[in-house]
């Protein structure tokens, strides 16, 4: 079963300006990249988006994600992005501002940010084929853990400290039908991740 698209933790929106073009160009063009080749998208059946992409930006802590319900849109500007400035996830809250709200993977997103100042990316897809394929193969999460809650979030700590999550970049939530995430040192290199593998996956059909 899909569970997908809905806001699960405590959020304080601030609505707010739009960020500037120049601050999330790179940001959107590996954005509409994700969507083109179908990891992120729309599922029409049940009426939500799915995927989201995020990029360190400002003082520690703080990211840019693109917003909740925008996975329908073919094409996204600076009216889809919003920055997330603090976070807590004992709390299961977090705080954000700007035209739209946070994505429902905001927190998850918070926590890997805080794993390691290297990471400066991170995107989350979804892809059936490639999921199956992946599943507990790559670091995968508990699949009794669901997206969007400070245990998901935990167990991103727990991969990150006992599998090699942190060197391959890749890592599949086992409790979120589909939903694989990617991270690097820059959106370039995360995005290109989980574009690699499924044009790897492509070629072997």
């Amino acid at each position: 079963m899909i569970d997908e698209g809905y806001i699960k933790f405590d959020s304080e929106w601030h609505k707010g300006a739009p960020l500037a073009e120049s601050t999330i160009s790179e940001l959107n063009r590996w954005r509409q990249q994700l969507y083109t080749a179908g990891l992120i998208g729309y599922y029409k059946d049940l009426k939500v988006g799915f995927g989201n992409i995020s990029i360190r930006y400002g003082k520690p802590g703080q990211f840019i994600i693109s917003g909740t319900q925008t996975g329908h849109l073919a094409v996204l500007s600076s009216d889809h992005y919003v920055l997330v400035s603090e976070h807590n996830v004992a709390r299961n809250h977090v705080t954000c501002r700007g035209p739209v709200e946070a994505s429902s993977e905001s927190l998850t997103h918070a926590t890997i940010y805080d794993l390691d100042p290297a990471i400066q990316a991170v995107v989350h897809v979804h892809n059936k084929t490639l999921w199956q394929r992946l599943i507990n193969k790559v670091p995968t999460t508990d699949a009794k853990v669901p997206y969007g809650t400070p245990e998901m979030a935990n167990e991103f700590k727990r991969l990150y400290r006992e599998t090699d999550f942190a060197r391959t970049g890749i890592a599949v939530m086992a409790g979120h039908d589909e939903g694989i995430i990617s991270i690097g040192t820059s959106v370039k290199e995360a995005a290109e991740r989980i574009l690699g593998i499924t044009a790897t996956k492509s070629d072997d059909d």
